[in-house]
């Protein structure tokens, strides 16, 4: 789909082929029909008291999950996945990682789990009283055993593209596949050399290209992957807790019908002009695959300050 084929539309009517709508996720779910979404890409809140959650308990935060989930589940074509994005909810300085707990609701629902995905970011809040976190999780399911997954889309380069068969019938010939080796569960995405698999994508903080008003924005590439892999150009691609329209933004680049929700009306408005400044050919995102940059050894901030180097027992002397 060209980009001078797509219509914002802030209502969902058949047809559309990019809807942003501010409204309640289950009644916008309940107005798709059945069958119809290739994919549905999301980070639901995590439930830890950011500005457009209330907080409850973790029992009573997944039962109001559970409506959702089957609507989504019915809107998804048998050939389609749910890619659900969570960190780690966290009470009275325990973790709960979510993604063990949205397991089960899923496959009691009749879903198929093919990866558990670890996106690794480099910075965050700083923990004192346990490691500071620096991942979160991706549950890729599929609604039946023949679903859409393009891996030739998808392959990054071999770290030892020119390693060959050393015995039997393929001695000496390549090992490895011309267009690329498979990028794993466990992905390094932004590596020069692309060798750990560890979805190595920075994180929206302060000095991110991407960055605006939002709390939890997750970044576009993040979504670029899930989007080339497990859908095909013309595909309807759905956000259920679209926040910036970051999903909606990854799916229009790769031609493919986008509809999102929020129920915030300021984060919308944002997200739309994140849309018509991506029609109309404005809109700055982080390049995909572009390498995650590390300081020179002669940049001040990497230098490690004197005081460091004085200090009884620092990281550094060691």
């Amino acid at each position: 789909m060209r980009i001078d084929e797509y219509k914002l539309e802030g209502i969902y009517r058949p047809g559309s082929n990019l809807v942003f709508e501010c409204n309640d996720t289950v009644a916008f779910t309940q107005k798709l029909p059945s069958d119809s979404v290739q994919l549905i890409v999301t980070s639901p809140p995590y439930n830890i008291g950011k500005a457009y959650e209330t907080r409850v308990s973790i029992q009573d935060y997944l039962e109001t999950q559970k409506e959702l989930i089957k609507e989504l589940i019915r809107v998804l074509s048998p050939r389609g996945s749910i890619c659900w994005q969570v960190g780690n909810y966290v009470e009275k300085s325990e973790i709960f990682p979510l993604d063990i707990y949205y397991y089960p609701l899923f496959k009691e629902m009749g879903l198929y789990l093919r990866n558990r995905v670890i996106w690794h970011f480099g910075h965050g809040l700083h923990a004192s009283k346990r490691f500071s976190g620096r991942y979160e999780t991706l549950l890729w399911f599929t609604k039946t055993d023949n679903y859409t997954f393009n891996l030739d889309d998808v392959r990054i380069p071999s770290k030892y593209p020119g390693k060959r068969h050393f015995k039997g019938e393929k001695k000496g010939s390549l090992s490895g596949n011309p267009l690329g080796k498979n990028p794993s569960d466990f992905w390094e995405l932004l590596q020069n050399d692309f060798d750990s698999g560890v979805w190595d994508i920075p994180n929206v903080k302060a000095n991110h290209i991407e960055k605006l008003d939002h709390p939890c924005q997750y970044p576009v590439e993040l979504v670029e992957r899930c989007v080339l892999a497990m859908t095909n150009e013309g595909d309807i691609v759905y956000d259920p807790y679209a926040g910036v329209a970051s999903s909606l933004v990854a799916s229009v680049r790769h031609g493919r019908i986008a509809y999102g929700v929020d129920n915030s009306a300021e984060y919308v408005e944002t997200g739309r002009q994140r849309l018509l400044d991506l029609l109309n050919g404005n809109l700055e995102t982080r390049p995909i695959g572009k390498p995650v940059y590390i300081p020179r050894n002669d940049e001040k901030l990497a230098q490690i300050p004197i005081e460091f180097l004085s200090t009884k027992g620092s990281a550094y002397n060691k």
